[in-house]
Order: C-alpha cells, then structure tokens, then sequence
C-alpha cells in the first residue's frame, strides 16, 4: 500500500515518550457539533456532517499518528484540557485510560488523554482521577450523538491508563504491519 508521506497520519511521529505521552492531532475541537475528520487522500480536514443530534463533543478529539485500527483508521484519542483546542493541533499528550465501544459493530477504542502542557489536567496519572459524571457524559454523548442517523454505539467500558497503553503498542503493531504491506 502507498503511503503518502505529507498526510499527518504518517508524517507526525507519534512522539518520543510513547506509549506514556503521544503526539495527539486534533481533528475535533470539543463543544463543537461539527464532525471534521481527516481525508486519509489528501491528509486535509473533511468536515464530514454536523451531528443530527443536539449534543456537542465533550473533549478535544482526534487521532494518534502512525496507529492503525480495526476500523482502517488510525487509532482515536480525547485530549482533556480546559481550552478548546483548534483542528490539525499537535497536542503532546498524557495517556490516562481508554473507552473501549462498538460502533457499528466494529471495536472502535478511544483513548482517553490530558494535554501535558495543560497545568489543569497533567497531574493525573489514571482515569480513575476523573470524576464519575466525566465518564457518565462521555458515555452518554457516544451512545447517543448517532440515534438520529439510526445508527448504534455500544460503549462497553472504561480502561486504565495500562490497558490504554496495551492498545496504543497494538495499533503501532499493526500500522507498522500495514505499511510493509
């Protein structure tokens, strides 16, 4: 498979210090309801639809650089922070734990991130440091943002930041696999 190396997904590293701090590309900025993603093509953003619901993303969400997925994508990430941060940011940050779901069908994880630079959030170390309504919103908003679309997401549960770390190390694997291919 060709690979082009001015797109995002395989030009950024996916940073020094993984899988315990990743390079994270913003795709989406949160308190948005516009779903933008990347053109795997072009390496440009897509705004892809607005959501059909009236919900709004509750983090910053993108993708980790040079992962790949079941789903033939590279693998997601939700950057926390207490700012809005705009789309193709590069945002090092801190891995904390996973959400692993079923959309469509298919496993679709996410990882679950703090912005290092962000000295409101770095400190923590494990989702367990995020209070429980965090994780109520975040399931509420995957379960239901795709109803309108008759589509279904099945948020199965939350994971460690060491489970997180076991899925980031897979994707690599499987990226590096894909583009020997």
């Amino acid at each position: 498979m060709a690979f082009d190396k001015s797109n995002p997904w395989h030009r950024v590293p996916i940073g020094e210090k993984s899988p315990d701090v990743i390079n994270g590309i913003i795709e989406i900025p949160k308190n948005t309801r516009a779903k933008y993603e990347l053109d795997k093509d072009t390496g440009l953003l897509l705004m892809d639809r607005v959501i059909y619901s009236s919900m709004y993303y509750p983090a910053n969400y993108g993708f980790i650089p040079q992962t790949y997925c079941d789903d033939g994508d590279p693998l997601d990430v939700l950057v926390l922070s207490q700012i809005t941060i705009v789309p193709m940011c590069i945002v090092s940050a801190k891995v904390i734990g996973a959400m692993r779901m079923f959309d469509g069908g298919e496993m679709d994880d996410k990882i679950i991130a703090v912005a290092e630079n962000d000295m409101s959030v770095n400190h923590m170390n494990d989702i367990s440091e995020l209070p429980e309504h965090f994780f109520k919103e975040l399931k509420n908003f995957f379960e239901d943002y795709k109803k309108l679309e008759n589509k279904s997401v099945e948020v199965e549960e939350f994971q460690n930041v060491d489970v997180a770390k076991e899925i980031i190390q897979q994707s690599i694997k499987d990226y590096q696999k894909l583009i020997s291919e």
